[in-house]
């Protein structure tokens, strides 16, 4: 009788739980890198401000050190990128802004070292936590669905903070980021001049049936998505299947590149591969594998990703 009732109970409470990460995932605390860089950020070639929203959103705006030095990422990127044949403006220069928007259980300092490499081509970088990440008040997160303004609001909240022109701009999501970054280029008046969109995925729903499936099987897996699903709008108000990029991307109207590694182990390469494909065929748009690369490490294996992605903003942010 009691291996009966755990029984009974192991797939609600598993469903609680799994719910309960994604609408609540646990946050991610400042590293020792993070320290490290924002205590002495000139060492890698960046000049690091922070200001918070108007709703409380925290935020790091990274801009080229002025005096043109480059931190060691910063050097290895434009020698990639001299190598692709492309001019590049002196370092310390400024050719536009991009928003970088992080993924699930990460948080904006984590894309420091992202935003090193981007500023040594001649790119601002704005930096923002996502509700339930970070330092951001917000407790619950909806994978873009109530997140999407976000972006262009911290653009043009800094624009007016720091005395900049806020276009031409472009946006980076990563996974759940990527999510928020589709909602943001719909949004009315989105301006975004470019979209890179990294290990994201169509729908939630379509992942949770992909990792509840590995786990218990195609008939299993299948009651145990829903169940996850049923949990999540009973904390969060919102229906899991709203999460729905594959919806949204074919009233993109500018250039997208879409990148995703080919061993991803928790969004399968279909999942971005429908999304890419149903891009509109009116716009500029490509399709990058990272050989090899698992969910957590697309932005970190060997092979030159930085490169491609600076390549695309290159040619498509500035004015």
């Amino acid at each position: 009788m009691l291996g009966a009732v755990l029984l009974l109970l192991v797939p609600p409470l598993a469903g609680w739980w799994v719910a309960d990460q994604l609408a609540h995932p646990p946050r991610r605390p400042l590293q020792d890198y993070h320290r490290e860089f924002l205590a002495d950020p000139t060492a890698h070639g960046v000049v690091v401000k922070s200001f918070k929203g108007a709703d409380g959103t925290p935020c790091l705006v990274c801009e080229p050190d002025p005096r043109g030095v480059l931190g060691k990422r910063g050097q290895t990127i434009r020698v990639q990128l001299r190598a692709k044949g492309l001019a590049l403006a002196a370092p310390g220069s400024l050719v536009g802004t991009l928003v970088l928007v992080h993924g699930r259980r990460s948080r904006k300092e984590d894309f420091l070292p992202i935003a090193e490499r981007f500023c040594a081509v001649g790119f601002r970088c704005l930096l923002l936590d996502l509700p339930a990440h970070g330092e951001h008040p917000g407790d619950t997160a909806f994978f873009g669905v109530k997140e999407g303004h976000l972006p262009a609001m911290v653009l043009h909240e800094a624009a007016a903070k720091f005395g900049f022109n806020p276009e031409p701009a472009g946006i980076l999501g990563l996974s759940m980021g990527g999510a928020v970054s589709v909602r943001a280029a719909v949004e009315k008046d989105a301006p975004w001049r470019a979209v890179v969109l990294v290990s994201t995925f169509d729908t939630l729903d379509h992942v949770l049936r992909f990792q509840t499936s590995r786990w218990a099987g195609d008939w299993l897996g299948s009651v145990w998505s829903r169940l996850n699903g049923w949990f999540y709008q009973r904390q969060t108000q919102m229906e899991i299947t709203a999460v729905d990029s594959i919806a949204l991307v074919p009233k993109i109207q500018c250039p997208v590149l879409v990148a995703h590694g080919t061993s991803d182990s928790v969004v399968p390469m279909d999942c971005d591969r429908r999304l890419y494909e149903a891009l509109p065929s009116g716009i500029e748009k490509r399709w990058v594998e990272i050989p090899g690369a698992d969910h957590d490490n697309a932005l970190s294996t060997d092979f030159p990703i930085y490169a491609e992605l600076a390549e695309w903003m290159l040619r498509h942010v500035p004015r």
